[in-house]
């Protein structure tokens, strides 16, 4: 049987969902608590690689599971407080975590008050440089549509398309400060986070949102603004055809 499953988790104790050679990751924290109820391994495959440090409130992984003493109380008291599985479901067998999904949702939460709440220090870039939110909003345009993102991905492979197609790239505000909402096909690595840092500088003054598109045709990472710190991004939700987890 094949099972899917609704992941959340504070990664700030973890290497990234999928397994390191060196660090403890989500996947294989998940794995040996099913391992152990089952007394046989058990792998699960994830819908994203979130990074070291970055949260999901919508991961979703999938596993085949043969025996019928499975139950989300019986997981979640294995596991630790900051990893708890939201829900668990038989599926068809050709569903697929990563290879199913229609479009993946992240949030990057920022704070720009002068002082931050403790309750956001862990979860929400503190921005503390003077913004001018309208430079902000006239960059977020040049991020819609399918394009080659090389400029803001970081060790992109060869074998790995650059090609991907942002949907929505909204401005969120929030009591303390805004929301960055990326909804996309797919994302590269540290994308997300290098758009976040390029339109911090836009909005700081340190880059001219004019030449975006220059940047976007040198397909080099090293034109593009800074990457954002990890621990502000949320994973939040996986779209799959008809429903959404």
């Amino acid at each position: 049987m094949k099972y899917k499953i609704k992941i959340a988790y504070d990664g700030k104790e973890y290497s990234g969902f999928q397994i390191q050679p060196n660090g403890n990751s989500i996947q294989e924290t998940i794995e040996k608590v099913l391992s152990k109820i089952s007394s046989e391994k058990i792998s699960i495959v994830g819908s994203s690689r979130t990074d070291a440090g970055v949260h999901a409130n919508g991961q979703v992984a999938h596993f085949i599971y043969q025996k019928s003493n499975l139950s989300l109380k019986s997981i979640n008291s294995l596991l630790p407080n900051d990893i708890r599985i939201i829900s668990l479901e038989e599926v068809s067998l050709d569903f697929h975590a990563r290879y199913s999904a229609k479009e993946k949702i992240y949030h990057y939460h920022i704070t720009t008050d002068k002082v931050q709440s403790p309750f956001e220090r862990g979860y929400c870039l503190h921005y503390t440089f003077p913004i001018d939110i309208e430079k902000l909003l006239a960059a977020i345009p040049y991020f819609i549509g399918t394009k080659n993102f090389s400029s803001f991905a970081n060790e992109l492979s060869p074998n790995k398309n650059p090609v991907k197609t942002i949907y929505e790239l909204s401005f969120i505000k929030t009591k303390s400060g805004f929301i960055l909402k990326f909804r996309g096909d797919g994302f590269l690595y540290k994308m997300v986070r290098n758009i976040t840092g390029t339109l911090l500088d836009i909005a700081r003054g340190k880059i001219n949102f004019e030449i975006l598109p220059l940047i976007f045709e040198k397909k080099s990472r090293v034109f593009a603004g800074k990457t954002a710190p990890p621990h502000a991004l949320f994973l939040e939700t996986i779209v799959y055809n008809e429903f959404i987890m």
